[in-house]
């Protein structure tokens, strides 16, 4: 499993995954201080990683950091290096639902509290601002997607299916490649906290 913008912190929330004998955890970063098995951006993958070569990508809090120009060919990309029977699981703030939260709360109201501290809807929506303060620049918002948005590029990069929720100011997306079976892709991804079963399937 490629981690994508894997950072400082471990995937807690697919830890059940990496944690079976059946998954190795390949760590990609632009910020080569935080170790990572390789250095580079997402928008490169393709030059990154062989063709077909990975099982799954987990990609938490990372395509909001890209332009939106770059989130179309950065999808693509993912298709290239994942295997037919691959998936890719794709989480970004729901703009739709920090704008809600802002309208009933106002825009420095803490919305939940992360490792990092608490969250308001300015960084969601522009990047966490206290590691943007430190110098770590890299972290400022670039676009931002509701659920539509996500499935439609998603959809548009040439995944065969496309299943995506929203819920705690997320938005998760399950892209499926032509091949994957998702009575097997499933059960993985309930175990951890990951049940797209409610939500509506789109396909091309």
């Amino acid at each position: 499993m490629l981690n994508a913008g894997a950072g400082t912190t471990v995937a807690k929330r697919i830890q059940p995954l990496l944690s079976s004998h059946d998954w190795e955890e390949i760590r990609l970063d632009v910020d080569g201080s935080v170790k990572p098995d390789i250095v580079g951006s997402i928008t490169d993958l393709a030059k990154l990683c062989r063709p077909a070569s990975f099982d799954a990508i987990w990609c938490s809090h990372l395509m909001e950091h890209l332009y939106a120009h770059e989130i179309h060919p950065t999808f693509v990309q993912f298709r290239e290096v994942l295997k037919p029977d691959g998936f890719a699981l794709i989480m970004s703030p729901d703009l739709e639902a920090v704008a809600q939260h802002m309208l009933t709360q106002g825009l420095g109201a803490v919305a939940y509290v992360s490792p990092a501290g608490p969250i308001r809807p300015l960084d969601m929506i522009y990047g966490h601002s206290g590691a943007i303060e430190q110098g770590r620049h890299h972290m400022a918002h670039k676009t931002g997607f509701s659920c539509d948005r996500m499935g439609t590029l998603l959809l548009s990069a040439g995944f065969s299916t496309v299943s995506v929720r929203s819920a705690n100011f997320e938005v998760c997306a399950l892209a499926l490649m032509p091949e994957a079976e998702d009575r097997r892709i499933q059960p993985q991804l309930e175990a951890c906290g990951f049940d797209f079963r409610e939500t509506v399937t789109a396909a091309p």
